[in-house]
């Protein structure tokens, strides 16, 4: 398959407060939005840790997020083309940053997906299929730091 570009675009928008502008680096209002073409704003903060509104999604809990997801989508995919059937998936992802001082970083992020599938599923072969979905992932390819994955696979009642 020849290489092909997907191009993404966002709108960022934060208003300044003449009460209190950005010049006030410790209490300047890091709530902003982010916008998605055709897509409801999301509201969007720095991390609580760095002055930021706690009831606000941020950058950080969205890289997670992106790697969860990305990982997930890959995986129900991987899992249906071999006919298991999940029924449930509840990732519980956790990541990990570094502030130093000048930058801070992601060192790693865990991914602890429970997936329930139907009675009689290949267990050992669901389980498997998180190390492809982790390879196949756009988001994890694209990140410098390790993203582990925790799976716990278990199979229905019934």
């Amino acid at each position: 398959m020849a290489a092909k570009e997907h191009h993404y675009e966002i709108r960022a928008i934060w208003r300044g407060d003449a009460q209190t502008p950005n010049t006030n680096v410790q209490g300047f209002s890091r709530s902003h939005q982010i916008e998605l073409a055709g897509k409801p704003a999301l509201d969007f903060s720095s991390d609580p840790n760095f002055q930021g509104d706690p009831g606000r999604n941020n950058p950080e809990e969205m890289l997670v997020a992106s790697l969860s997801s990305c990982h997930m989508l890959w995986y129900l995919v991987l899992c249906g083309m071999k006919g298991i059937v999940v029924t449930d998936y509840d990732d519980r992802a956790t990541g990990t940053m570094l502030q130093e001082p000048g930058k801070g970083r992601f060192t790693e992020v865990t991914l602890h997906p429970r997936v329930t599938v139907a009675k009689g599923s290949d267990i050992a072969q669901a389980t498997k299929l998180h190390e492809r979905a982790h390879k196949e992932c756009f988001i994890a390819n694209s990140v410098n730091f390790p993203v582990n994955v925790e799976p716990d696979i278990i199979e229905a009642d019934g």
